[in-house]
């Protein structure tokens, strides 16, 4: 392998590509579109990466070995299917095995059909059957939307009000257009959360955990405020060692790539299953189909074998997937714009990357753009400071004081990333 199209152009795609170039095969790389960071060390291709015919045609003219396609929507769309029709390589699901993200209805019911366990459930597209269901639970509610909201689209509250002015809002459209139009309810969890990335070649005897990682999806410190696409993450997880994960992939990931299977689906790619540990075992929360953002901002720098090399075996449908991990720790903090994730403000210049990306700490675009010399602002979650250490503490005053080297305007991020872990 010597050429990979990466699809996409936030944070996680930028550590894809860092993880890729890194490799021992060392591949060339390009980017469909990327981002100003990505920019740095690979081609970036003005490509609309949610367009299945593009990106199948950019990877033809670019004659790529493999295509990684990066995000939840590209997938859901049928990138994947459109690169595979053309006779290449892809690492993502096709449509039809992204349906576990595109409809938490449908994960739903194909969990309950494997004996998958997770939370209690019902899914509404009418408000007064949702608005029973929610009165027939106990605190905390859990309000998800259907279809995909960019990571924004989970209610959880312990106020039965804002759960019920949540289903009127999302059934409505209001709130998240046509993917809240239909709802699914949970009852509440509660225990410590876990992602575990899964690569997988369509055996699922053969799929391959990746070091388990927590991320922190709230907005303020102590898990306060609207959920966003997450605010940091570290790897590895104290509460989940390898017994906590060949648990997971017993009870939770191969049921669901078996009942995948059944359904004639082919699923080669990253499975993240996002768990609850709960007093009772660990539960699926739900999965997502792609690698997670920013838990593969924490979990790629920890990555000790050549990641080329195993997502192309893993698209291949080779078997004896492998992966190593250094037993350095990893904390990775999100740095966002001021009014993020409701308004954020854009436009303003960055300053201090230089001081920031020294002493074993990488810096990962997400919402950057290049004006003139200076890197500027240009959407919510604007960067990710990701620090290797020692230990978990270690890494965590390493990544906050690149963080603090950091500056725009109304800049912001949690303080409680990985507080008090290991």
């Amino acid at each position: 392998m010597s050429r990979v199209l990466v699809v996409g152009g936030g944070g996680r795609e930028h550590a894809i590509v860092w993880g890729l170039q890194r490799s021992p095969s060392a591949p060339d790389v390009f980017a469909a579109p990327g981002n100003a960071g990505i920019a740095q060390t690979a081609l970036c291709m003005p490509v609309d990466p949610h367009d299945p015919s593009a990106v199948a045609q950019l990877a033809d003219d670019l004659a790529v070995d493999l295509v990684v396609v990066a995000a939840d929507r590209q997938l859901v769309n049928g990138v994947a299917d459109a690169v595979r029709a053309r006779g290449r390589l892809a690492f993502g699901p096709n449509a039809d095995g992204a349906r576990l993200e595109g409809s938490k209805t449908w994960m739903k019911e194909l969990l309950a059909g494997a004996n998958v366990p997770t939370a209690r459930y019902g899914s509404f597209d009418d408000e007064a059957p949702a608005l029973g269901f929610l009165d027939s639970l106990a605190p905390p509610y859990v309000v998800k939307t259907d279809g995909l909201a960019e990571g924004k689209g989970v209610l959880v509250t312990e106020t039965l009000a804002d759960a019920r002015d949540a289903v009127r809002s999302y059934l409505s459209g209001q709130a998240f257009g046509h993917a809240g139009r239909r709802l699914v309810i949970e009852e509440g969890m509660t225990g410590p959360e876990l992602s575990l990335l899964v690569v997988c070649n369509g055996d699922p005897d053969d799929a391959r955990p990746l070091a388990p990682a927590q991320d922190f999806k709230r907005i303020g410190d102590g898990d306060t405020g609207p959920n966003t696409g997450g605010m940091g993450a570290y790897s590895p997880v104290p509460v989940a060692p390898q017994a906590v994960v060949e648990d997971v992939m017993a009870r939770a990931v191969l049921p669901t790539l078996q009942a995948l299977r059944s359904r004639g689906i082919d699923y080669r790619g990253v499975l993240y299953a996002q768990m609850m540990l709960t007093s009772d075992g660990p539960k699926v929360v739900e999965y997502n189909v792609r690698f997670g953002d920013p838990e593969a901002q924490c979990v790629i720098p920890r990555f000790a074998g050549d990641l080329a090399e195993l997502v192309f075996r893993a698209a291949s449908g080779e078997r004896g997937l492998d992966s190593k991990f250094v037993d350095d720790a990893c904390v990775t903090i999100a740095l966002a714009c001021e009014g993020y994730p409701v308004s954020p403000r854009t436009g303003d210049v960055i300053r201090g990357l230089e001081d920031a990306a020294v002493n074993s700490v990488t810096v990962f675009h997400a919402g950057t753009r290049r004006e003139g010399g200076d890197f500027v602002t240009s959407g919510g979650r604007v960067l990710y400071v990701s620090a290797l250490g020692s230990t978990i503490e270690s890494a965590r005053a390493r990544a906050y004081d690149a963080a603090e080297q950091i500056e725009w305007p109304g800049r912001y991020y949690r303080r409680d990333i990985a507080a008090g872990v290991g």
